[in-house]
């Protein structure tokens, strides 16, 4: 038979591929599996690059981002890690755990001379019979608002239980339903502002209305502004030298360099007057400003703030209801941002400027203080989960409990249709209610407590009616979750209910994996 491959192109068939592709799953949901939960651990990632960054974090999005993979397999789940931060936020570790667990079983079952596809089909089924017995059990306060400004701060909570914020929970949830409450329905985060000042401790960290701009004012420049006009531009304001690469001028005195030197002070002096005739008093450019015009705009009282990083002149015309400019000729097609009052503050050792009183009235900035950059770094990775949470709940606002709870009630009605389903279909099914409990399993593992004592007592409570029993790892029991107020976003977890299941279908319906030969490089003779 001819080759049908390169040479060093490998093929691997049936039953082969399938254990690769298994393997390599489960091997990244155990990775994983030690981060889920409020008791999970933290992984520190150390990249080999320039510098050596160090990222210490549980996030399970976080860590499967940084690593370099070569199984097919195992980068279909960072895949679904990656898009369940994106699109609720949370529930990054559960998803992998869920999937892995869902092929382990599904291993089981190919074991046992079950077909891959009735495997699959069976896993559909229990997927949406899993969905239905959530829908049956929301609670939805949308009307009432003191309840659901409590279901969210109780969100909040649960979210940062399992993040490092968990010492600070309390502070740290009012921060993030203060921020989201703000923004009245919208998911976009834009206008929540994050800034991370090293110093102080968690504690410290604060919500403040309006806009932070990291830099400082000016020399000679007005500090506090009240009714701000802020012209907010990407333009050079240093042309006031020739700045022509290997440009030559031959001059016959040092009068005529003087000439040049006025022409150009001319040139700059007519860019600033077209400036000033927008009639502001704040000019923000993302560029140098030099000595020169800087001068001319505190002569006019202007307060001139320049290098604004990129996020923030985005976020400032944002939120101050401006646009970036880059050509001054014609003022009235130029739109100009308002706040109330622009004056500097000071954060720690460093001095800001504060923009209060912006046209977006939701725009808001946290602040937040800790000990070093790794701890500031995973603080707002964790308040950033929270923020997402929460503002997909403000729009989808129906809430579960937390702590195994779903995933209990999930497996019930999963049996139950297992044992109705007639044919192979129904060892499926079975599997994939054992798969569901390995969620509170590992909850309790990583605490430390004895899972297997624990999941049957929670089994048993869930068989009376209405059960809201969960595992509570603080007490180290089986727990009422509505009474400690652990909660969840329905949203999350359907999220991670169907990314999981579609994950689990797509890496069981191989069965070849065919690897390309490397590419030789040519001898260059």
């Amino acid at each position: 038979v001819e080759r049908l491959f390169k040479d060093e192109a490998t093929e691997e068939k049936g039953e082969r591929a399938r254990m690769a592709s298994f393997v390599g799953a489960m091997a990244i949901a155990d990775l994983v599996k030690t981060t889920l939960g409020p008791k999970g651990m933290d992984k520190i990632l150390q990249s080999t690059g320039r510098g050596r960054s160090v990222t210490v974090t549980n996030d399970g999005a976080t860590i499967l981002k940084s690593l370099h993979i070569d199984n097919a397999a195992a980068k279909v789940l960072v895949e679904i890690s990656k898009v369940q931060d994106d699109e609720v936020g949370d529930g990054t570790t559960s998803v992998v755990v869920l999937a892995g667990e869902l092929l382990r079983e599904a291993e089981k079952l190919i074991a046992t001379k079950i077909h891959p596809m009735t495997i699959i089909s069976g896993y559909r089924m229990a997927a949406e019979c899993a969905r239905n017995a959530l829908l049956e059990r929301v609670m939805d306060n949308k009307e009432d608002a003191e309840k659901f400004r409590s279901d969210l701060m109780k969100i909040a909570k649960t979210t940062l239980s399992s993040k490092i914020l968990s010492q600070d929970k309390e502070h740290f949830a009012k921060l993030a339903v203060d921020a989201v409450m703000r923004l009245k329905g919208s998911t976009n985060l834009e206008s929540i502002q994050i800034i991370k000042k090293p110093g102080g401790s968690l504690m410290d960290s604060f919500l403040d209305e309006g806009f932070i701009l990291d830099k400082k004012i000016g020399v000679g420049q007005p500090k506090r502004i009240e009714n701000a006009n802020i012209l907010v531009a990407n333009t050079a304001m240093d042309t006031d030298k020739v700045k022509i690469y290997g440009a030559r001028v031959r001059v016959d005195s040092m009068s005529r360099v003087a000439e040049i030197e006025g022409a150009e002070k001319d040139k700059m002096r007519e860019k600033v007057q077209k400036i000033i005739a927008h009639g502001i008093n704040c000019f923000v450019n993302r560029q140098l400003i030099y000595n020169f015009p800087e001068e001319l705009f505190a002569d006019a009282g202007i307060l001139a703030i320049e290098h604004a990083d990129f996020d923030g002149i985005e976020r400032l015309a944002l939120v101050t209801g401006g646009e970036i400019a880059s050509t001054f000729d014609n003022p009235e097609s130029v739109k100009l941002g308002h706040c109330k009052l622009i004056e500097e503050i000071m954060i720690g050792e460093d001095k800001l400027i504060h923009f209060s009183g912006v046209e977006m009235g939701q725009a808001c900035t946290i602040v937040l203080r800790g000990a070093s950059f790794h701890v500031l770094d995973e603080a707002e990775r964790s308040l950033h989960d929270a923020l997402c949470v929460l503002s997909q709940t403000v729009n989808d606002s129906r809430v579960l409990l937390g702590g195994g709870w779903p995933e209990m009630v999930m497996a019930k009605a999963v049996d139950e249709l297992a044992r109705k389903t007639p044919g192979k279909k129904s060892h499926a099914i079975d599997a994939f209610s054992r798969a569901l409990l390995t969620i509170p399993t590992t909850i309790a593992d990583n605490a430390g407590l004895d899972s297997a004592e624990l999941i049957s007592q929670l089994r048993a409570e869930h068989h009376k009616e209405g059960s809201t029993a969960g595992i509570d790892v603080i007490s180290g029991s089986v727990g009422d979750m509505s009474e400690r107020g652990i909660c969840e976003a329905f949203k999350v977890k359907q999220a991670v209910l169907l990314s999981a299941t579609e994950a689990a279908e797509m890496i069981l319906r191989v069965d070849e994996i065919i690897t390309c030969a490397p590419r030789r490089r040519e001898d260059r003779m």
